[in-house]
């Protein structure tokens, strides 16, 4: 049997859709709230068949999805987005952990709401040291089709075809039961979001694990849902801060040292772009005539990446939210 477990956080636009698109499975469906301030809740009682868990408090996503996997019977776990919608069976996800037991977790092919694949994001391979440092170094923002990007991002990958892979998007991640437990599940860490689904690909991996893309299994994405409640500098904070602490468990105290001072590169290259942007914005603005809102919005983003700068460097802490 399978267990649905599905992380909520402010999720009342996109839950029950959600629900409803997992109605004909005969999957058991668990949602763990994360202190949603929403309707989120309300939604999801509307729904009987699901078992509806309540920590209390903001656990993130990896305590979340913790939390559903020791409160679940089902042999496979599938852990699910609540900004997802099943547009096929499940089956062959199910079956190819079944038929291979080298094969330890799947990931589905993901769409947007014209059906086409997120390419880019529905597989990666895991970050290289190179790799994160052309991410903090904005190279991959300015050329995009560097091989280094283009080889972390599969975009050598055909989406419509089956594939050994190192890590599907933990927006659809299927993990056996067993397999899961052994390595010690997620790890919370990784708070509140970002890295956790990366990181337990790889440690699945280390211990001989094989994880399959099922491209015959589509699930319609949103995307970023969770986010829309978190400001601008929260969310620099969070993945600047749980990259660190990616690098320095997986990769090591040379390259952890080699991504910190690529970060500090990085974040002085973004300053130094916002602050010129506030000493000539109010000068377009003021000949344009338009409201100076550029140079506020600036400021922030000048802000947002000093703190995630000093966060960053700090040693690592799990900071909770309500």
């Amino acid at each position: 049997m399978i267990s649905v477990i599905i992380v909520t956080y402010n999720s009342a636009a996109h839950i029950a859709r959600c629900l409803e698109s997992l109605a004909p499975t005969d999957a058991e469906l668990i949602v763990v709230d994360n202190a949603s301030r929403d309707d989120t809740v309300d939604a999801v009682r509307k729904f009987s068949r699901v078992k509806l868990i309540q920590p209390g408090a903001n656990l993130g996503f990896a305590g979340g999805c913790n939390l559903g996997a020791r409160q679940s019977n089902g042999e496979v776990l599938l852990f699910l987005n609540p900004d997802t919608s099943l547009r096929s069976s499940l089956a062959p996800m199910e079956r190819a952990l079944q038929e291979n037991p080298n094969c330890v977790a799947a990931g589905a092919q993901l769409v947007d709401a014209s059906g086409l694949p997120q390419r880019g994001f529905l597989v990666r391979r895991f970050p290289s040291t190179t790799a994160v440092v052309f991410e903090m170094l904005l190279i991959n923002r300015l050329l995009p089709n560097n091989p280094v990007n283009r080889r972390y991002r599969y975009w050598d990958m055909d989406p419509t075809q089956p594939a050994n892979v190192d890590q599907p998007a933990g927006a659809a991640l299927m993990v056996k039961r067993r397999d899961f437990e052994a390595v010690g599940g997620f790890d919370e860490r990784f708070y509140p979001l970002w890295f956790e689904d990366v990181d337990l690909c790889l440690r699945l991996k280390r211990a001989g694990g094989m994880i399959a893309y099922i491209p015959d299994v589509v699930i319609e994405h949103q995307g970023g849902h969770s986010l829309a409640s978190v400001d601008f500098s929260e969310k620099q904070v969070y993945w600047y801060r749980n990259l660190i602490y990616y690098v320095g468990k997986n990769l090591g105290w040379r390259a952890s040292c080699l991504v910190r001072a690529a970060l500090l590169c990085g974040l002085g290259l973004r300053i130094t772009a916002e602050l010129t942007g506030l000493v000539i914005g109010p000068i377009i603005e003021w000949i344009s005539s338009r409201p100076r809102t550029q140079s506020r919005v600036r400021n922030a983003r000048v802000e947002a990446y000093w703190r995630a700068a000093r966060v960053a460097f700090a040693s690592h802490a799990v900071v909770r939210s309500s």
